[in-house]
C-alpha cells in the first residue's frame, strides 16, 4: 500500500539528489510501517515552475523559494504515530537531499480504508489480515 509522491519543480534539483531522496524515502516508509519493501511505491511528479505559485510569486522567479510538497497514503487503522513519524522523516529527507529550507516544505498524509485499496486486484483488507496475524497483530 505505501504510496508516496514528491511534487518538485522541473529542473530545480539535480537528478542524483532526487534519486537519493526517493530511495531513502522508500526505505524509511517500509521501515516505519513494517511493510514489505516490495509494496512501497515512491514517485516524483515535476511541475513547470512558470505555472507554479509559491509564497506570492511564480516559482520561476529566482527570488521565490523552492518549496517541495509530498503526499503519502497509509491504510486506516495504523497508529497516528506512523503518520507523524513519516511526515517528519520525509521533511527531513527533502531538506537533506534537496537542500531546501525546512519552513517551506509541505506534506500530507492521507488515510485510506483498506477496502478501498487493492493489491493485485484484491482488497488490502483481505490481503493484510494474514500478514497482520503473522506479525503478531502489529499493524
Amino acid at each position: 500500500m505505501p504510496v508516496l509522491t514528491f511534487h518538485l519543480g522541473e529542473g530545480q534539483h539535480a537528478r542524483d539528489d532526487v534519486r537519493a531522496l526517493v530511495a531513502a524515502a522508500g526505505r524509511i516508509y517500509a521501515d516505519v510501517l513494517g511493510a514489505p519493501v516490495e509494496r512501497v511505491r515512491v514517485s516524483v511528479r515535476t511541475h513547470d515552475p512558470a505555472l507554479s505559485w509559491v509564497a506570492g510569486a511564480f516559482a520561476d522567479d529566482p527570488t521565490t523559494p523552492v518549496a517541495p510538497i509530498f503526499e503519502f497514503v497509509v491504510l486506516a487503522g495504523r497508529p497516528p504515530e506512523h503518520r507523524t513519524r513519516l511526515l517528519a522523516a520525509f521533511t527531513d529527507l527533502v531538506v537533506e537531499h534537496l537542500g531546501v529550507e525546512r519552513a517551506v516544505v509541505r506534506g500530507r498524509a492521507t488515510e485510506l480504508d483498506p477496502t478501498d485499496w487493492a493489491i493485485g486486484g484484491v482488497p488490502a483488507a483481505e490481503v493484510r489480515s494474514a500478514e497482520i496475524a503473522a506479525r503478531g497483530g502489529a499493524r
